[in-house]
């Protein structure tokens, strides 16, 4: 994952700092996160490295690791958010919703840090199952909350999306939408076969395979933030993706029906005038012939 990272990082910010003069907000949050996950990485190698040639594993260390994490997997869930309610695309800023989106992170972070410092730390300083369980209710909750919310979110700014015409913003956020169903289906399944494996195995005699169960989900984050990646990769358009050219769009559209308006009142006006013109020289040219009769 480490190697993935590092791949990733150097993809991105070459981009990164290429089209760095077209950069949008979105596209700093994204780095953030690819810069997090690989020093992420890069302390779990160094911590179980050190574990593997030792036997043994320090807790300030272990926790530190955990600590950075837990921030993390935080601004990854936060990130997923932010592009679900159209930031920097749909909207500009995310106005009211704020305050709402940095309680549910703060909280998110504190019951996620909680339950890997009692899973991680918890292998050195035994911690009961009993415990384990109670803290990782909170997380599973405020996972599901996250995904219900983004959903909602996501079909919102599909609406607006749709009901202005965008057809370029409108595609990229159903291939993000058609991603998150994948990612959400296979979490699902993934789930279920987890408690099967733990049902089967209560004595932990498999616990040489049991490293799969966690990897998958930093191998199903990672692949998340790959598809977010090439949807708003840094290139010379990145400005067409940013709010300021919804308003130019819609203006465009109502200057261009002012103008068509406009045109066919001035034309409609002018046949008028030119129909009074024309009726006016017909009457004129009645009288002169009723005169000259008279002569």
């Amino acid at each position: 994952m480490a190697i993935a990272y590092l791949l990733l990082s150097a993809i991105w910010f070459s981009q990164y700092m290429r089209f760095w003069e077209d950069i949008l907000q979105l596209q700093h949050c994204i780095a953030a996160v690819i810069g997090l996950g690989l020093f992420e990485m890069i302390l779990w190698y160094l911590d179980y490295s050190n574990f593997n040639k030792t036997g043994m594993r320090p807790v300030v260390t272990t926790a530190w690791v955990v600590t950075v994490g837990a921030i993390k997997k935080t601004l990854s869930r936060l990130l997923i958010l932010s592009v679900s309610m159209g930031y920097g695309v749909v909207r500009p800023t995310l106005g009211g919703l704020t305050s709402k989106v940095l309680l549910i992170g703060a909280t998110y972070f504190v019951a996620s840090e909680l339950l890997d410092i009692t899973e991680h730390v918890g292998t050195i300083n035994y911690v009961s199952g009993r415990a384990r369980l109670f803290l990782g209710l909170p997380d599973a909750f405020l996972d599901a909350f996250l995904i219900l919310w983004i959903f909602t979110s996501l079909s919102k700014t599909l609406e607006q999306l749709q009901a202005k015409r965008i057809s370029v913003k409108l595609d990229i956020y159903r291939k993000f939408s058609n991603a998150l169903a994948v990612a959400v289906i296979a979490s699902v399944a993934w789930i279920t076969y987890e408690i099967y494996f733990k049902a089967t195995d209560p004595f932990n005699e498999r616990w040489q395979s049991a490293w799969i169960i966690t990897a998958f989900w930093d191998i199903l984050s990672f692949a998340l933030l790959c598809v977010i990646c090439y949807l708003w990769a840094p290139s010379q358009s990145s400005q067409r993706y940013a709010y300021s050219e919804d308003v130019g769009e819609e203006f465009d559209d109502e200057e261009a029906q002012s103008l068509t308006r406009g045109q066919s009142n001035g034309y409609v006006s002018l046949v008028k005038q030119e129909q009074k013109n024309g009726n006016a020289a017909i009457s004129d040219e009645e009288d002169e012939s009723e005169e000259d009769k008279r002569e």
